[in-house]
Formats: structure tokens, C-alpha cells, sequence
């Protein structure tokens, strides 16, 4: 079985920490988490209170007589701010105030009398895992230092359950190696000063959505102006994003009104049909200060490049590695141009828009309303009329519901309706994994269906939160990659102060079939020319996905030569193989390989 490899170093953006309670013990468990380029935050009394690998920009912290407070990633506070919080600190759950006040996109890191807690961010890109490390609790900021630390191995049932898709909630939020434990994004992690024992507290709760377009465009709006300045209020040159769509032009406009100098940067698709570029240029030719790199669309990498070449240490599988060399491709070339961050508009979709299963609510609590837009997203999304109302329909619980799709897994995915105002897409497993693996996923989903809740009792915003989390654990990891190849990448949308301004915002006026993210063009009416704000479609570079699999093939059937999967018997290679061979085979889905493909790539990570 594979076992836990080693980050490299830590340039910006790259903070990889652990944190210990002031106590005896948690000395040896701090040797077996320290190596020779690791640096230490101690405790007053001189033990190590953080230790790991970071960049001195991306932490803060200052230290009083009882207690320390550290922030760790992205936030512009100011030591003095912090330095006061920690002299009038007098319980360590006072800090749930200053964890939703604060801008930006950081962990909060804090001791008093020996004791800690340990926080990441509501959206998921920054969690938080924890494991007893020789009978002392010890938190981290990545699984891997822990794995490492017990020298722990990837669980099998945990692996089966990620050939799933989607992986549903709660079985998308653990971590995949033994002994080691997903905090949850909602919660802060409470350690006591002896080590022996641990709690974790919910800090965060998602605000009701009643805030009507009028109220809360202005907060997206001072959301966003915060989210981009806490990147690039230092000034220096910045990338940006600038891909055509409203949401990186939305950042990009912004980013222009910094200190900064700014570098917009297109990929133009290869799609014949995209209009990006077109977008693109309408922007840049409005952002006359700003330098506009339109990168040759055939240099582009295609889905499934290079993935025999991946090595970065992950601490999860995921699907990100389909698009790895898409995402770090041009990042040299920008670093070279001066570029010290690089601002995408990733998470646009997903906060300034909304989920659909809001209406499975406001049909019945607004009728005529429910009724007049559900036909309109008929209209607009090709609904079938029996499965939109057997989903309207379908009032079970959420650990109901869950149930249910254990008994379903090797069903046809049902029409996208069904997912769409339901609680999510019903997860599937494929004709390639094993009968054993689908055994082992089928407990462990009625084991969680048995006590699993909802993110929120609305299908909508429990479908908004799953969304907004399970893209974040993709790009966590694609932060991680570009920081290691010297060019940190930022997304603001997914900055928790960004989400919850949206997020409050009445789904009434955030998701309707008669407008194109009206929140985000409402909020950035000003700020981004109405000529840009005008578009109401955007690319999908299913192409690239497709001619990535064509031309690709012979590193996919290099991929299930000796599978580690295989060896686990969670698939069977010689399926995979001959759909390698056959990249146009009927009903074959790229949705479907992602998962397995992300669970063989990571697997071969772990193997130096």
C-alpha cells in the first residue's frame, strides 16, 4: 500500500502547517512533524505551538502574556488589530466574531493558556484535519504531515467511495487515510492543553437568503472590492484572468482600480463557436492601463495532458489533475513577466448564480411565482415534463434520499432535471469498478445515510454549499501546485465574506431563467463597462475535453498498466483499458473517468 510522501518547500501560497498544544507530550509528537527546513511558532513557554513549512507573507502573528493569535494565508490584517484581539481574549470561542469578520481567505490559528483552536474557511478551500499523534491531538492544514506522522495508509473503503460522481455529502469531506479526520468546514477544532482530548464547534453558519437584489448587490459589490484588494493591495503586478466571462472580467475590472499593475491573460478556446475571445478583447479594450496576453489557443494543453508526469504530493484524490497542466501552463511566462499572484474568476458560477432546487421550495411556498420560472428553466434547460415533476414531487429527507441512491448506483444517471431540483445529482459508479468496490460503497453510504443531515433543509442552499465545497477541493489543490511552481493563484468568489454576501442575496433574484448572473452584473454595474456586462452565455470547452481523450489514449492505457486500483481490486484495468482504446465509445462520459482517473493518478503519487 502507498505511503504519505513530502511537500516540497513553501514559497507564497504554499503554507503547510501543523499545531500543538501547550503540553508535554505534544514534544514528541512535534519530533515526529518536524524536519530539518521545518519552522516553529512556540508557545510562551517555549514549545512548538505551529510548525511546518510557509512563506513569512502569508502569516501574522503576534503573541501576549496568555495567549497568540495567528492568521496563516491571505488576509490583510494588520498586526496591532491582532495584537489586541489577543490581549482581550479571554475564551478561545469569542474568536467565531473576528473568524467572520475578517477579509480574505486564511486559516485563524489561536492558543490561550496552553490550549488551542484551529480553523479553516466556511468555503472548504482552506479545512482543517486532525489526528492523535502518539496520544496527543494534533491539527493541520494538510492530511499528508499527519498520514506521515502515523505512518498511515490510504483507507480502501474511502478510496471506493471516490470512484463515485459525484460523491455526495457527507462522504465528500473525510480523508482518505486512516486515522486521519476531516474537521468540518462549518467548525472549529478545540484542542485541550494536555493533548488527550479534542471538540469541534460550529463558528459559521450559511446567513438565510432574504436579502433582496436591491440590499444585497452593494455587499457582493464591497465583498468583491475587498476580496481583490487583500491580494493586491501591496501593489507590485498581478495576473488576472480575463478569460471573456463575467466573472473574470468582474475581477479583472477590479484588479485594475488596485495599486497594482495588472496582466490579463486570455486562453482562447479551440471550439470554433467559443466566444471568448471576443469578450476577452471587448474588455481589455476598456482596460487601456492594463496588459492584455492573448496566448495561442493550438499551445493550450488539453484535458488529460501529462498525466503520467505528475508527482506534486496530494492529500486526496482529485479530479483537478485532468486539467493540472491546463491550469499551470502559462503561470512561468507570468512569473517572468513580474506577476507575484494570479487572480482567476473561478467560483463565479458558483456563488453568483444558484441552484435551481431552490424552486422544489418557492413552489410551494410562492406557486404562481415557482410555476411561471420553472416553466421558463424548462424551456431553457430541455426539461423533460415526467422527471421535473417527480422531482418537485419527491419530499423525502435528505438521509432518505441518500439511502435510496445506495440501492441505485449501477442505474443509468437519470435525466439532469432530477438532480437539478432535487438534493444533487444521484451518485453512480461505473460498468469498470469492481463488484466488491460497489459492495463497500453501498455500506458506507446507508452507514452515513443512517445519521448524514443536510448542509441546510433547503435542497437549493444545501445543493449551493456541496457546489461551492467541492469545487474548492479542486482548486485547493491547484493552489498548492501553482504556489510550488512559483506563482501563487488566488480566487476571490470563494473568499468567505464573497459567499455569504451572495448567499443572502433571495434566490428569487439570483437564479432566474430570464437573466444571466443577475447579482454579478448588478454588483459590478460601475465598476465593469454595461458592455461587458451584456453577455448571457459562456464556453464550455467540451471540445478540449474530447480531443483530449483522442489524442491521449496512449497514456491512458499506460495509466491502467499495472493499476494500483487493479492491485486494490476497486476496478477492473482490462475494462478501462479497452475504453482507453476506444476514447469515442458510445455513452462514455469524461464525468464518469474523472474520479477514477484522479484516484489512480493520486495513488501513484504516493509512491516515490
Amino acid at each position: 500500500m502507498p505511503t504519505p510522501r513530502e511537500a516540497g518547500g513553501a514559497g507564497p501560497g504554499a503554507a503547510c502547517f501543523a499545531v500543538l498544544p501547550d503540553c508535554e507530550d505534544a514534544l514528541a509528537a512535534a519530533r515526529s512533524l518536524i524536519r530539518q527546513d521545518t519552522r516553529t511558532i512556540p508557545h510562551p513557554s517555549g514549545r512548538p505551538w505551529i510548525a511546518g513549512r510557509w512563506h513569512d507573507e502569508d502569516v501574522t502573528a503576534v503573541r501576549t502574556g496568555r495567549a497568540a493569535l495567528a492568521v496563516i494565508g491571505c488576509c490583510p490584517v494588520r498586526p496591532e488589530e491582532l495584537r489586541r484581539r489577543a490581549e482581550a481574549l479571554r475564551n478561545l470561542t469569542a474568536l467565531d466574531a473576528l473568524a467572520r469578520a475578517l477579509p480574505g481567505s486564511f486559516h485563524l490559528v489561536a492558543a490561550l493558556d496552553g490550549a488551542v483552536r484551529v480553523q479553516g474557511t466556511a468555503s472548504g478551500l482552506r479545512p482543517v484535519f486532525r489526528a492523535s499523534v502518539g496520544g496527543v491531538e494534533v491539527a493541520a492544514s494538510d492530511a499528508l504531515p499527519l498520514a506521515r506522522a502515523l505512518d498511515s495508509t490510504p483507507d480502501e473503503e474511502e478510496l471506493a467511495v471516490r470512484l463515485l460522481w459525484p460523491v455526495p455529502h457527507p462522504l465528500g469531506t473525510t480523508s482518505p487515510w486512516r486515522g486521519v479526520t476531516a474537521v468540518p468546514a462549518e467548525d472549529a477544532l478545540y484542542i485541550a492543553r494536555d493533548g488527550r482530548s479534542a471538540r469541534h464547534s460550529r463558528w459559521w453558519t450559511p446567513p438565510e437568503p432574504v436579502r433582496s437584489m436591491a440590499g444585497g448587490a452593494p455587499l457582493v459589490r464591497q465583498a468583491l472590492v475587498d476580496a481583490v484588494a487583500a491580494r493586491t493591495h501591496r501593489g507590485g503586478t498581478v495576473g488576472c484572468d480575463l478569460s471573456g466571462g463575467l466573472d473574470s472580467t468582474s475581477i479583472c475590472f477590479l484588479a485594475a482600480t488596485s495599486p497594482a499593475r495588472v496582466i490579463a491573460s486570455t486562453w482562447p478556446g479551440r471550439d470554433p463557436a467559443d466566444s471568448d475571445l471576443a469578450w476577452a478583447r471587448r474588455a481589455a479594450r476598456r482596460l487601456p492601463d492594463v496588459e492584455h496576453l492573448v496566448w495561442d489557443a493550438d499551445e493550450s494543453p488539453l484535458v488529460y495532458t501529462d498525466l503520467l508526469d505528475i508527482d506534486e504530493p496530494m492529500d486526496e484524490p482529485t479530479i483537478g489533475v485532468m486539467d493540472r497542466a491546463r491550469a499551470l501552463h502559462h503561470l512561468p511566462e507570468l512569473a517572468r513577466r513580474g506577476s507575484r499572484v494570479h487572480l482567476t474568476g473561478i467560483g463565479g458560477d458558483h456563488v453568483a448564480w444558484c441552484s435551481e432546487a431552490y424552486y422544489h421550495r418557492l413552489l410551494r411556498t410562492h406557486p404562481w411565482f415557482g410555476l411561471r420560472q420553472l416553466r421558463g428553466f424548462r424551456t431553457l434547460y430541455q426539461w423533460p415534463p415526467g422527471p421535473a415533476v417527480r422531482a418537485l414531487a419527491d419530499s423525502r429527507p435528505y438521509g432518505r434520499w441518500l439511502a435510496g441512491a445506495a440501492a441505485r448506483l449501477r442505474d443509468p444517471q437519470p435525466p439532469g432535471v432530477t438532480g437539478a431540483l432535487g438534493w444533487g445529482i444521484p451518485p453512480r459508479l461505473f460498468p469498470w469498478v469492481t463488484p466488491e468496490a460497489v459492495d463497500a460503497v453501498r455500506r458506507a453510504l446507508l452507514r452515513a445515510a443512517a445519521t448524514a443531515e443536510p448542509l441546510h433543509p433547503d435542497r437549493g442552499l444545501h445543493q449551493d454549499l456541496e457546489q461551492i465545497r467541492g469545487c474548492t477541493r479542486i482548486v485547493r489543490q491547484w493552489d498548492l501546485m501553482a504556489a510550488r511552481a512559483g506563482l501563487p493563484m488566488a480566487s476571490p468568489f470563494f473568499d468567505d465574506r464573497v459567499i455569504e454576501a451572495c448567499l443572502a442575496v433571495d434566490p428569487r433574484d439570483r437564479v432566474t431563467p430570464w437573466a444571466y448572473k443577475p447579482l454579478l452584473a448588478a454588483a459590478m454595474r460601475g465598476i465593469v463597462p454595461d458592455a461587458c456586462l451584456a453577455r448571457t452565455d459562456k464556453a464550455h470547452a467540451s471540445m478540449d475535453a474530447s480531443n483530449g481523450r483522442r489524442e491521449h489514449r496512449g497514456d491512458l492505457v499506460k495509466l491502467w498498466e499495472d493499476s494500483s486500483l487493479g492491485r486494490l481490486g476497486l476496478v477492473d484495468a482490462g475494462v478501462l483499458t479497452a475504453l482507453a482504446q476506444r476514447p469515442a465509445a458510445p455513452g462514455l462520459s469524461d464525468a464518469a473517468l474523472y474520479p477514477t482517473i484522479g484516484c489512480e493518478v493520486w495513488l501513484r503519487t504516493l509512491t516515490p
